[in-house]
């Protein structure tokens, strides 16, 4: 579990939230309450007591300069893990992890670089990640446009918001 102060960077995905809703409909453990649908750029990212101004600045200057479009198409499932990829976040992934090497992504349990995805289902048992995967699939494909990314932060109350990143002029 993070530790309150905890941040991440985070492009979120409110047309996506049907498949987070489906799956707390096949089993609510599998879902994190109060985290809306979303897809880590890099978790963790600084302290909270570290993240200022001049931070927020040396993120956005490895931003996208424009909105990114996305289409969520493929159910991927791994045991009780169900996610959607989201390749074309790829890019500025790999920008804000390069601008803060020290800090990798999941901890390293994934590797330096791991692919960008929404998570539909955590901790799932097998007939329960079966059948989110099915439903989630049966909900795609689905497009939408970035136009920020979102700094947010554990408190006492869940994650919250700290900043949102205009991606364009």
């Amino acid at each position: 579990m993070p530790q309150l102060g905890t941040t991440a960077v985070l492009a979120m995905v409110p047309r996506a939230q049907p498949l987070l809703t489906l799956a707390a409909e096949v089993d609510p453990r599998v879902v994190r309450p109060g985290v809306p649908a979303h897809a880590a750029l890099l978790y963790p990212w600084l302290p909270a007591d570290q993240v200022d101004g001049s931070e927020l600045e040396r993120l956005r200057a490895v931003l996208p300069a424009g909105p990114i479009r996305i289409r969520l198409a493929e159910v991927e499932r791994h045991d009780g893990f169900v996610a959607v990829a989201v390749p074309e976040l790829r890019a500025a992934a790999t920008a804000v992890r390069a601008a803060y090497p020290a800090h990798v992504p999941y901890g390293g349990r994934f590797g330096p670089n791991p692919p960008v995805h929404l998570t539909v289902a955590l901790d799932a048992d097998a007939p329960t990640a079966a059948a989110v995967a099915e439903r989630a699939a049966a909900l795609l494909p689905i497009s939408t446009e970035l136009t920020a990314l979102h700094v947010v932060t554990l408190t006492a109350d869940g994650w919250r918001e700290s900043a949102a990143l205009r991606l364009g002029p």
